[in-house]
């Protein structure tokens, strides 16, 4: 007890002596932020990874309006226990197919995304967030050349059922997103966000929409003038 009220009194004391848990007084007018990102969708067992860039409008201290763009790359296999209906069915004549049998495909994505964001900003070095994730997601598979080279008749056919050896899409998603800046200076900082993501794309594909989480660590960089200053 007495160990746990020490605890107490002293985060008490450096709330009120340290300026790092003051309120922040410099926020900038915009912010340009550009981070490594890792999108995954476990339903394919999909990695991918690249680029997160995104520029922001401070409207006020709590309010922000910015626009998102990504682009992502990664490779999986797709599997029968994957496939719509509708597709099980194109691939029926070549079956059947052995057990665990998949088609090893590469992947490219592009994300748009445009919308608000909530800012807490009681501390003056940490900036916490949340916003809607809305937006449009565009993505490109293509069977692996490495499989059609060995598998020349059986890939050929593959690709004819499914109208090409690749295919794209271009699909709206909706969930939500929440991240940390540390304002290491009024024009410079370190941001981390994590988005989770639902879309249904190929549908005529898969046999369902699909969730993804996509996380991104960067630096920010702030300027324009100081939206507190009268």
């Amino acid at each position: 007890m007495r160990r746990s009220l020490s605890c107490v009194l002293l985060v008490l004391r450096l709330s009120t002596a340290r300026p790092c848990f003051s309120h922040q007084t410099d926020i900038r007018q915009f912010v340009v932020f550009g981070a490594y990102t890792y999108l995954a969708t476990p339903s394919l067992n999909l990695t991918q990874r690249g680029f997160d860039g995104d520029l922001g409008y401070n409207y006020r201290s709590w309010l922000s309006f910015g626009f998102d763009f990504g682009y992502y790359s990664g490779h999986s296999t797709l599997f029968q226990n994957e496939l719509s209906p509708a597709a099980l069915a194109a691939l029926a004549p070549l079956g059947p197919f052995p057990p665990g049998f998949g088609v090893p495909y590469n992947a490219s994505t592009q994300t748009y995304e445009a919308g608000p964001q909530l800012n807490y900003r009681h501390f003056k070095q940490v900036t916490f967030f949340v916003r809607p994730a809305l937006g449009a997601l565009h993505s490109n598979v293509k069977v692996s050349q490495t499989f059609l080279a060995a598998n020349p008749e059986l890939g050929a056919a593959l690709c004819t059922l499914l109208n090409g050896c690749s295919k794209n899409d271009l699909v709206p998603f909706y969930g939500f997103g929440a991240g940390i800046s540390w304002e290491i200076t009024p024009h410079f900082g370190l941001r981390a966000t994590s988005d989770f993501a639902h879309y249904d794309f190929f549908s005529s594909l898969l046999n369902g929409g699909r969730n993804s989480v996509r996380v991104s660590i960067g630096p920010k960089f702030s300027f324009g003038k100081n939206i507190l200053e009268k």
